[in-house]
Order: C-alpha cells, then structure tokens, then sequence
C-alpha cells in the first residue's frame, strides 16, 4: 500500500492530467480524496484537472470540426445518439455544455456533434472554459470534503470484496438502462 501512495505522488499529476483529457469524474474525485489524505496538493490538482479537461473538449471540438472525414468511420453507428446530443444543445443553450461535463456518454457526444453543427469555436470554448472550472471544482472539492466518508466505503469493500462486483454492475446497469432509454425514446 505504502508503495502505491509513493508512486501516486509521483505520477497521480500525470494521471490525473491523461484521464482528465476524457473527462474522468472518478479521477478528479479521487485527486480530491488523495488531497484530503496529503499525498497531493489540491491546488495543482484541479488546476492540472481543470486545463486538460478543458483541452479534451476543444480537441473533439476540432476534430469533429476539422478533421470531419477522419472521424465519420467511427461516428457513423451514432448518428440518433449525436442528433440527440445537438438537439438537446438547441433546446437548452450552454446549460448542456455544464451537465454535460456530470454525465458519461455526453462527455463525448456534445462537443462532437457540435463541432459537426456550424457552432462558433470561439463560443464553445468560452463555455467550455467555464464548464470545466465548474465542473473541477464541484467534483474535486466534493472529493475533499467527502473524503472520509469515501475512505470508510473503500475499507467496507476491502473487508468485503464481494460488494465491489454488486455496485459496480448495479451502477453500469443503471448508467446503460437510462442511456438506452434516453435515446431510444420516439
């Protein structure tokens, strides 16, 4: 255990900035809780968090934008998900652009479909600015302050591993039934 607290202070920076380019929630949490533990600082976390969560989005912004005929072989089995995705950007403005930072599977579908659309790049990424601040700050600060209630979970599982598999399967099934509903809806 000692050893892998070692090695999180030295690459839990570069983690968090390789995870945080997709968007991750648990590890921007989890650099909260690390935080919380002193094993590393929580300023430069979510600033590290903050930036490459930031540039993840612009990048499938530009992607979807610039480089269209290279992403269409793998966007072409999503088209109801990412016409869902400009839709509810129509309906809801920018207010997308901050839940969506909360919910994996719009993480990605949101700024593709409008780098698709003819949206303002300098507009996205002003939103995006702000988004990725608060989304840092509410997920990482809510892994500070949660950390021990956090930590008495993970020693719960660690005594009884067979719980790990039940919520983790739980919670994929969740996340897939409402997805498939979100999107399969007429």
């Amino acid at each position: 255990m000692e050893d892998t607290l070692s090695s999180l202070s030295t690459w839990g920076y570069i983690a968090i900035a390789f995870f945080s380019l997709g968007g991750s929630l648990v590890i921007v949490a989890a650099a909260g809780v690390f935080s919380a533990m002193g094993k590393i600082d929580l300023t430069t976390a979510l600033i590290v968090a903050m930036i490459f969560n930031f540039i993840g989005d612009n990048l499938l912004f530009y992607m979807s934008r610039y480089q269209r005929a290279s992403m269409m072989p793998y966007l072409r089995s999503h088209h109801r998900k990412l016409a869902l995705a400009t839709i509810m950007y129509r309906r809801y403005g920018p207010v997308v652009m901050f839940v969506k930072k909360f919910i994996y599977g719009l993480k990605t579908l949101v700024p593709l479909s409008m780098g698709l659309s003819k949206y303002n790049f300098g507009k996205f990424i002003l939103i995006n600015l702000f988004a990725s601040i608060f989304f840092v700050l509410v997920v990482g600060l809510g892994g500070y302050y949660a950390a021990e209630s956090i930590t008495i979970v993970f020693n719960t599982v660690k005594e009884k591993p067979w719980i790990a598999p039940i919520i983790l399967f739980s919670v994929l099934g969740l996340i897939w039934f409402l997805m498939e509903k979100a999107t399969n809806r007429r």
